[in-house]
């Protein structure tokens, strides 16, 4: 796992394991906040270590869930002082969907069989939270949806330090069934107005201020070019033939990103944009049918 030292305040933690995930700790005068939990019980618990190593006076406070995925929220019971804070809809996605997944992880490998999982006890669903960690830091909490609809970034105010979940990440990542193209696409043009230091990806590396709206745009472009070849393969009897010649350079971004993983992602984005278009087509023809008929 990678650690770098972002400011007086904040450390950032990247798994070298799995897909480049990042997470982060805030220290205050009053308590420690933890950014996500990363994907393996061992990372989780090597922040754990870190932060009882070069803070001991500090208790951990909060752990706060960007969104419910496994790499973001699983390690919440490393920390069980701590109260974990996500979106509300984050509680619900947890109980609905993480606890039968959960259950599966724990008969496959055995280091999860220590743990369960924490849901989270402050949530939030729209507007902002602030959380104080002494008398000159605090943490903004807001939405950021369209990875998932639970997405929040995590704005260290006095740093101008953005987490941001999955909502960015050096690739766009779309879910089949869960993304939100439109929500994701404002969700970056929101980040590109919020004055940031340092951004936090979900997945990837850290980007500069000076960067950051350039990063952001690269960002919308490939978005929307991922939207051209998916509308392009949907006319076509066979989509995947369309898929098939289509490359991540194609749309702008660097197939080496996220350790080589971009090319196999983005052949995922097409796949789930287009079904999320089938969906969104399908349930438009069944209101159409109602307006119509009923």
């Amino acid at each position: 796992m990678l650690r770098e030292r972002l400011s007086d305040a904040v450390y950032l933690f990247q798994s070298e394991t799995y897909a480049q995930v990042n997470a982060g700790i805030v220290v205050g005068q009053t308590g420690v906040l933890v950014i996500d939990t990363l994907a393996l019980p061992e990372e989780t618990l090597a922040i754990r270590r870190f932060v009882r190593e070069m803070f001991p006076q500090l208790p951990v406070r909060y752990v706060v869930n960007t969104h419910y995925h496994a790499d973001h929220a699983w390690g919440n019971a490393v920390f069980p002082d701590a109260f974990v804070v996500a979106h509300r809809q984050t509680r619900e996605r947890l109980r609905t969907h993480g606890q039968a997944l959960f259950a599966q992880a724990q008969q496959r490998y055995p280091e999860w069989r220590r743990w369960r999982l924490i849901f989270p006890h402050i949530t939030l669903d729209s507007g902002m939270l602030r959380l104080k960690l002494g008398p000159r830091l605090h943490v903004r909490l807001f939405p950021l949806p369209g990875h998932t609809p639970d997405g929040i970034g995590v704005y260290v105010e006095e740093e101008r330090i953005l987490f941001t979940g999955d909502a960015f990440t050096t690739i766009p990542a779309l879910m089949a069934d869960e993304s939100d193209f439109d929500a994701l696409v404002h969700s970056l043009q929101h980040i590109a107005t919020i004055p940031i230091e340092v951004l936090i990806p979900g997945h990837g590396d850290i980007v500069f201020r000076g960067e950051v709206k350039d990063v952001i745009q690269a960002n919308v472009d490939y978005l929307q070019c991922l939207r051209k070849t998916v509308r392009r393969a949907a006319r076509r009897k066979y989509p995947g033939d369309v898929f098939a010649t289509s490359s991540v350079e194609d749309c702008g971004l660097d197939r080496v990103l996220l350790g080589g993983l971009a090319e196999s992602l983005h052949q995922r984005n097409l796949e789930a944009l287009l079904w999320n278009w089938y969906q969104r087509e399908a349930l438009r023809s069944e209101d159409e049918f109602e307006d119509e008929y009923f």
